[in-house]
């Protein structure tokens, strides 16, 4: 991740970021050090996957992952949840997500319920700090990947945080094919 010039421990970032995030990072628990989980100062208008990929590079695709909120139905039961696949892959929403979240229904979560109830900017949500009733899927490909670039909660910068630490997250539950490969 050498093309960014502002690259720092995200714990000495806290200013920055979304209240969720920086508690989640302050009271870090996970087994990776705190001091793993690293910012990036980028561009707001440059924070989807597609634009930071035009402006940085090809290469960054295979390093980055993406986290969406979706929400799964069943009655009038209506459950948020996280999910993060790598950014070359797309949710399985109807299949995986829906049956992990034991639903007959599952969507992509409306864009006010996604950003009003996760305290984070479209465009930026992170799986750190998402509240903790909900869950959070990772996709097994996520999990092991030696460090990956997510939203830090805003538009503004990026988080690079290792694989671990995102299966390691509270409510994380890894999952075989929860991203599926785009087109398919």
């Amino acid at each position: 991740m050498d093309a960014f010039d502002d690259v720092r421990p995200a714990v000495e970032c806290l200013e920055l970021l979304p209240e969720p995030v920086a508690a989640a990072i302050r009271d870090w628990q996970g087994p990776v050090d705190v001091k793993q989980l690293l910012h990036v100062d980028t561009d707001p208008a440059i924070a989807d996957t597609a634009l930071l990929v035009e402006h940085y590079g090809s290469w960054l695709l295979e390093q980055s992952a993406n986290c969406v909120v979706v929400a799964g139905k069943r009655g009038d039961t209506v459950t948020l949840a996280g999910c993060l696949v790598l950014s070359t892959t797309r949710v399985d929403v109807n299949g995986v997500v829906r049956r992990e979240l034991g639903s007959r229904k599952a969507s992509f979560a409306p864009m006010d319920t996604a950003v009003g109830r996760s305290g984070m900017e479209y465009g930026g949500i992170t799986p750190i700090g998402l509240p903790a009733d909900w869950p959070l899927l990772v996709d097994a490909a996520v999990a092991e990947a030696p460090y990956l670039l997510i939203g830090s909660g805003a538009r503004r910068g990026k988080l690079i945080v290792p694989g671990e630490a995102l299966a390691t997250l509270p409510g994380a539950r890894v999952l075989e094919g929860l991203g599926r490969p785009v087109g398919a």
